[in-house]
């Protein structure tokens, strides 16, 4: 880890293999100066994380409208009070998490979503921590060739097979935790996109949602499609985030993927995400 920046006491310190780090400031008075700084820092990182944070549930609320329009997830169960909110939970005696593999969220929707916000709300004893890696980092490294053959290709991205009637979260211990099966949909989005606040290229492909290539069944896509996830999930694209109290990760949809840890049985896990609206990718 090292120092980044420094912005009236705010620390950006970028982490191994992807994200920042931000200290010294408090989300719930954060002053324009500051906020432009973690929204630098957001745009080049991918991934911001916060530490020892107060932060109530309007508070939640009012700090993502600093960053644009809540998209309100159709699958997810809200917090009783708070639509705006979705509940990430797992109790003790629930065996499959939610978010357990490579992902990154909405890609499935015709306009994704910008990112999410997530704040530790109750922590098992141990484990539950989530992993994050750089989807600029992962198109960087590719080889020249691979570049090469999948610039402007396109790729349909669906959730049916997670989210529908007979999909992954319809099943088991998981199922109560989301609704509207029959609000499924897919979406075709470019294999390589250019980000639109920082104008890289991130590989823009994932193993959650994304099936097959533009013109190709799934079996024509797969090998490549398993080249491009495996090259993706190297640990010198990834941080591993261990949570605490006050903890809140802030990543961005378009640059990272996530995957959240289910290594606590028996104990329970909840954390508040909102999600912030996006615009259509190119």
């Amino acid at each position: 880890m090292n120092a980044h920046a420094t912005v009236d006491g705010l620390t950006i310190n970028r982490l191994e293999g992807c994200g920042a780090e931000i200290l010294g400031v408090d989300l719930t008075t954060l002053s324009d100066a500051q906020m432009e700084a973690v929204r630098a820092a957001y745009v080049e990182h991918g991934i911001i994380f916060f530490r020892d944070q107060k932060i109530t549930p309007q508070q939640h609320i009012a700090f993502a409208k600093r960053w644009g329009g809540i998209d309100i997830n159709r699958f997810f169960t809200p917090t009783p009070d708070f639509p705006e909110i979705a509940e990430v939970r797992k109790e003790k005696e629930q065996k499959t998490n939610i978010g357990g593999g490579w992902h990154t969220d909405h890609s499935y929707d015709q306009i994704p979503a910008m990112g999410s916000i997530l704040v530790a709300r109750e922590l098992p004893e141990s484990g539950g921590d989530t992993m994050f890696s750089s989807m600029y980092a992962a198109y960087d490294a590719l080889p020249d060739e691979t570049k090469k053959s999948i610039e402007g290709l396109r790729a349909v991205h669906s959730n049916a097979h997670v989210f529908g009637a007979s999909g992954v979260y319809a099943q088991g211990d998981n199922a109560k935790a989301f609704g509207n099966q029959d609000g499924v949909g897919e979406a075709l989005h470019p294999v390589v996109i250019i980000h639109p606040e920082s104008g890289k290229k991130a590989l823009y492909v994932n193993p959650a949602f994304t099936i097959r290539f533009e013109n190709k069944t799934r079996e024509e896509s797969l090998p490549l499609l398993h080249t491009l996830f495996a090259h993706a999930m190297d640990k010198k694209f990834v941080h591993r985030f261990a949570w605490r109290p006050g903890s809140i990760a802030f990543w961005d949809n378009r640059s990272t993927w996530h995957y959240a840890l289910n290594d606590y049985d028996g104990q329970k896990r909840l954390m508040h995400r909102i999600t912030i609206a996006g615009s259509a990718l190119h």
